[in-house]
């Protein structure tokens, strides 16, 4: 598997169960989850994209830098706040992500999404690693969805702000 930024639900199920490592010798590839995720807000589905400097060639992910350009770091904490921040567990886990909007400690793609993958592992712990059967694939509770209905595979944030400690049964 490849890093991803706030990863998709899907890539934490698949990641949770298959136990695959996390591969930074493969390219770069613009417009996909190593630096973009999506959630919920009030008019749907809302792509976030962390700025990299342009890589030339054929650029291990692990070697890819984000760009300071722009004011990204506010646009996501805004968007992530705005779109949670009525939503069940927004004030617990806020915290946890707050750093990540609001300090430059990170210079490469690649370590970011690490950093925010183990704060995710972290409170998805303890996971059971339960069977197949007893995991649930029904929608969750999504605070939008009277607006414009359930949007499937959001990024793991949106599960873990709409269900908190229950979402490892969605996993």
């Amino acid at each position: 598997m490849t890093t991803a930024y706030l990863g998709s639900i899907q890539y934490y199920r698949k990641l949770l169960r298959e136990g695959l490592p996390i591969d930074l010798s493969v390219s770069y590839r613009k417009q996909t989850c190593m630096n973009r995720c999506y959630i919920d807000s009030p008019h749907g589905a809302l792509a976030l994209s962390v700025p990299v400097v342009n890589p030339h060639g054929r650029t291990p992910v692990g070697d890819i830098l984000i760009s300071e350009h722009g004011n990204w770091r506010h646009q996501h904490w805004n968007a992530l706040v705005s779109s949670y921040r009525q939503t069940p567990y927004f004030d617990y886990y806020a915290e946890d992500f707050y750093p990540f909007y609001h300090e430059q400690r990170w210079q490469k793609l690649a370590d970011f999404n690490a950093d925010l993958h183990t704060t995710v592992m972290r409170l998805l712990e303890p996971y059971p690693l339960l069977e197949e059967s007893r995991c649930l694939r029904e929608p969750y509770y999504q605070l939008f969805a009277p607006r414009h209905g359930f949007i499937e595979d959001l990024s793991i944030v949106d599960l873990l702000f709409n269900m908190g400690p229950e979402s490892v049964y969605y996993l």
